[in-house]
């Protein structure tokens, strides 16, 4: 580890110079010129925003394409394509007015045609095709009318299924029955409009590059050059451009981009950078550099270890081994006590670790009920705050699982456990992990293969092609329900197959978790009773060591010219990735006065929410 720490801090010394330069620079003049500038690793794959599930897209996507409503800085759902909205008394039709004169425009600005109702009709057609592939189809169709027998080919006329234009500014969807969060998944992309005229013209080139897309948000991607740079610059034909300040944003790429951002932060040639926690110390310690870091807020997305029941990685890993050995549970439960999650936090969180170790897979103040937290709920309430890092259990059941699979695997086990070279901090907490756990069980018990992997296309030819045995997964709600949570572990899911698990099948063909969430699901009238059935299934997953929880996103440390308590907030949908409503300050935001903005943020959200209400 210390090696790549050094050669970390070699490669900034080398590409700058040197890297205690004044801060004065920091205060720039260019803070007016109203353009903001960030590097890259990871690049896009795709701009079909009806299709694709991953976070950095959806970021995109929430600038360039708006919603029927949005969230404030406080997280209060504000009208944004729809002025106005109604529910049926049985809570199944819901019925949006929209905004008059919303234009859809191309790349270069010019106007393409108006946004009307169709075009959530058009929308939601393409998402339900399941020739399109679209990552988020299940979150539509869990919810609409027969959109699930329409996608799965049971129905063909897709005007039997439960969204209308009942005239053009008229949006209505009838659902398969009441889902009390139904609004907050209006900000999630399955739920986005798309016109049907520009589908048909450029058939399955959409989303393919700028060019191929049409924009109705705060900015338009104005050119796209895959691996060297993109720039959105300010929709002009916007219908509320008064608040869209920033009127450029210019990301350029760099593989290194992890490593050198913070240089060229300090140099003044971008205007945001995480602090990774390889050269935090430093940062600290410097009386200048001190003056414009910043913590970041812990977010709602959800880090955990998963297991992978469908391993499809080359033979020299050993996929039919590891097949045998996950499906024993005491070989998971040792691995799972094993995992020292707070040495491994140190690698991103090294002042305060405690505060993004979580123990469930929904987080905290995610949801509650009559003043009771979901996580202290049901069985939830015997986890959440159990440190699962426990030497003596991680060795009692590796002899368990040693003896149990002594004619059956062999050993050690290879562990195959992928990084993201776009983060250095993934790659620290790797070798931590691997030290760590090799230590404790023994490598004659496992051994765990670091495999670094580009960010570019990570989670396409990784985790979704099933190249790993144990990895870093994350997840982000998307709406206000703890049933979010359940997403990437039903059969749909990309993450882990934990239905391929042997031994978990019941007499109606489905796992006991998906009965278990399934049971919660159906629940729909008794909301404390729902919450206790869903904290039902998810302490299974856990107990059942299908994965291990691990942390908050978000955390950490920045420098930044954004001020972050101006941006949108929602711990659902996309509104979080919006620049609209945020402008680009003369100086950075240090620790002092952030700690001051967040506690009046806090306050100030608190009576936003009540007066909502």
């Amino acid at each position: 580890m210390k090696r790549i720490l050094s050669l970390v801090l070699v490669l900034m010394i080398t590409f700058t110079g040197c890297i205690n330069k004044k801060t004065d620079s920091l205060e720039k003049k260019g803070s007016k010129s109203q353009e903001f500038r960030t590097v890259y690793s990871g690049e896009i794959t795709t701009l079909n925003y009806l299709v694709t599930s991953s976070t950095i897209e959806f970021g995109l996507a929430a600038n360039l394409v708006d919603t029927l409503i949005d969230y404030d800085r406080y997280g209060v759902i504000q009208p944004a394509l729809a002025t106005e909205w109604s529910v049926s008394e049985d809570n199944l039709v819901w019925t949006f007015k929209l905004r008059e004169g919303v234009q859809w425009v191309r790349h270069d600005g010019t106007e393409y045609a108006e946004v009307t109702a169709q075009d959530f009709v058009d929308g939601m057609e393409y998402v339900l095709d399941s020739s399109n592939e679209s990552l988020t189809a299940n979150i539509a169709y869990g919810v609409i009318k027969n959109g699930e027998k329409y996608y799965n080919g049971e129905i063909t006329d897709f005007s039997q299924v439960g969204i209308k234009a009942k005239d053009k500014y008229t949006l209505e969807y009838t659902l398969e029955k009441p889902v009390p969060y139904f609004l907050s998944m209006m900000s999630y992309v399955c739920f986005f409009p798309v016109n049907g005229d520009f589908l048909k013209e450029v058939g399955d080139q959409f989303g393919t590059d700028n060019t191929n897309i049409l924009y109705n948000g705060a900015y338009i991607m104005e050119s796209f050059e895959p691996q060297n740079s993109r720039v959105l610059v300010a929709n002009n034909s916007y219908w509320d451009k008064e608040n869209v300040h920033i009127k450029k944003l210019v990301a350029t790429y760099n593989k290194e981009a992890g490593n050198l951002s913070p240089e060229l932060f300090l140099r003044g040639e971008i205007d945001s950078t995480d602090v990774p926690s390889t050269i935090l110390d430093d940062w600290m310690d410097d009386s200048e550099k001190e003056k414009v870091i910043r913590p970041n807020r812990t977010s709602y997305y959800s880090y955990f270890y998963a297991f992978n029941f469908d391993p499809l990685f080359s033979k020299e890993y050993e996929p039919d081994n590891w097949k045998i050995a996950v499906n024993n549970l005491n070989f998971r439960k040792a691995l799972f006590h094993a995992l020292d999650r707070r040495a491994a936090m140190l690698t991103a969180e090294p002042y305060d670790p405690d505060k993004r170790i979580h123990n469930t897979i929904t987080p905290r103040n995610f949801v509650n009920h009559q003043g009771i937290d979901y996580t202290e709920m049901g069985l939830l309430k015997d986890i959440v705050n159990v440190d699962t890092f426990n030497e003596k259990l991680a060795l009692e059941y590796k002899k368990k699982a040693m003896e149990e699979l002594k004619d059956h695997a062999k050993f050690p086990v290879k562990v195959l456990m992928p990084y993201n070279t776009g983060s250095t901090e993934w790659a620290n907490r790797a070798q931590v992990i691997e030290q760590q756990m090799e230590n404790l069980l023994g490598k004659e018990f496992i051994d765990i293969i670091i495999d670094p992997k580009p960010p570019t296309g990570f989670l396409q030819d990784v985790r979704r092609a099933g190249q790993f045995a144990f990895l870093e997964c994350n997840w982000g709600p998307d709406y206000a329900d703890p049933e979010t949570f359940t997403d990437p572990f039903i059969p749909s899911g990309t993450y882990n197959k934990p239905h391929l698990a042997e031994g978990y099948g019941e007499n109606n063909g489905k796992t006991k978790y998906e009965n278990l969430v399934n049971t919660a699901k159906s629940e729909l009238v008794d909301i404390e009773k729902r919450l206790i059935y869903f904290a039902e299934a998810e302490a299974f997953l856990i107990n059942e060591a299908f994965i291990i929880p691990y942390g908050l996103g978000g955390g950490g440390y920045s420098a930044s010219r954004l001020n972050p308590f101006e941006s949108p907030y929602s711990p659902f949908g996309v509104s979080s990735e919006r620049f609209k409503g945020q402008k680009i300050m003369d100086k950075p935001m240090n620790i002092k006065t952030y700690d001051k903005e967040l506690k009046l943020w806090e306050e100030e959200r608190s009576k936003a929410l009540k007066d909502s209400n």
